[in-house]
């Protein structure tokens, strides 16, 4: 089954779909391991990581699609890039469609935002109109080669001018031809509810699960959110964030150790040599390896001429 296939069959699924945000090849390995069917490439996330700079608009659409195509490479789940704003008008949401597609990924969120966007709990965001969104879609939908690739929809309306045209936006993106659905940055909980209710099309839930942050989702379980008749929900900066993390209590443990005079191991702080190696497909390329070597290319031509 192609990956489109079958991200778009566990959008219309249960239980509701868990998807990580992804920015890298450990991330992606990693959510693979753990069991994820699905995963978003996170374009705050690349931005911060690639670029060090924050979400606000910087990174280009050659450099998200190099960064897709190299992740959907390897991946054995299905993954959903972060398209923003489609990288101008309709016209150029139909080359960034066809680019992201060309890449492998399984489908693209356009958000309705001016140019340049900016994170979704971020302050400072604008809309453009309902009909100039709805033109994107369209010129999204007639870009995809395969009618599975998953055009998800995505207001930062609820933020700016209230839930109630968060929802009337969703409503007309629908019809518009969008696949999939979200609101982001919706405050109450009852107001993800609303938007389900008043939908046909799968829903999602960007949930900040990890991130201290004020003024933004309520925390929900998968399933408290599944019971609301949400289809997906997805945790896009919780593993950058995590990593982050890491990164300062190993750095942290560092510097206490560095005026000692014992060397100091910390395994809790940091996974092995041979953990990583396992992780990365090691053996994987070991075996190619020695599938390659001279001795092994000369038993199979014996072997074939046998």
């Amino acid at each position: 089954m192609r990956k489109t296939t079958r991200f778009k069959s566990l959008l219309h699924a249960t239980p509701i779909l868990q998807m990580p945000g992804v920015y890298d090849g450990y991330s992606l390995r990693l959510a693979e391991r753990y069991g994820f069917q699905a995963a978003v490439i996170g374009g705050a996330a690349l931005s911060e990581s690639r670029l060090g700079w924050a979400d606000v608009g910087l990174m280009g659409l050659e450099e998200n699609v190099a960064v897709a195509r190299r992740l959907a490479a390897f991946s054995s789940i299905p993954l959903l890039a972060d398209a923003d704003t489609g990288y101008g008008n309709a016209l150029n949401v139909y080359h960034t469609v066809q680019a992201f597609e060309g890449a492998g990924v399984a489908g693209v969120t356009i958000e309705d935002q001016t140019w340049p966007k900016r994170c979704g709990h971020m302050a400072g965001k604008d809309v453009i109109s309902t009909a100039e969104m709805c033109e994107k879609i369209a010129a999204a939908r007639e870009a995809r080669r395969d009618p599975d690739f998953v055009i998800k929809a995505r207001t930062d309306a609820a933020g700016v001018l209230g839930i109630d045209a968060a929802i009337e936006r969703l409503q007309a993106y629908e019809r518009a031809g969008a696949d999939h659905l979200v609101a982001d940055a919706v405050l109450e909980a009852e107001h993800i509810a609303a938007v389900v209710a008043a939908t046909q099309k799968p829903v999602s839930v960007n949930m900040g699960f990890g991130i201290r942050q004020r003024n933004t989702t309520p925390l929900r379980t998968a399933q408290q959110l599944q019971d609301m008749g949400v289809a997906a929900v997805t945790y896009p900066r919780m593993l950058s964030a995590a990593a982050m993390t890491g990164m300062k209590h190993a750095l942290d443990a560092l510097l206490a150790a560095a005026g000692g005079h014992t060397p100091v191991d910390r395994p809790d702080l940091a996974v092995s040599f041979e953990e990583i190696n396992d992780l990365m497909g090691l053996a994987q390329l070991r075996g190619l390896e020695e599938r390659f070597t001279e001795s092994a290319l000369t038993e199979s031509a014996l072997s074939e001429s046998a």
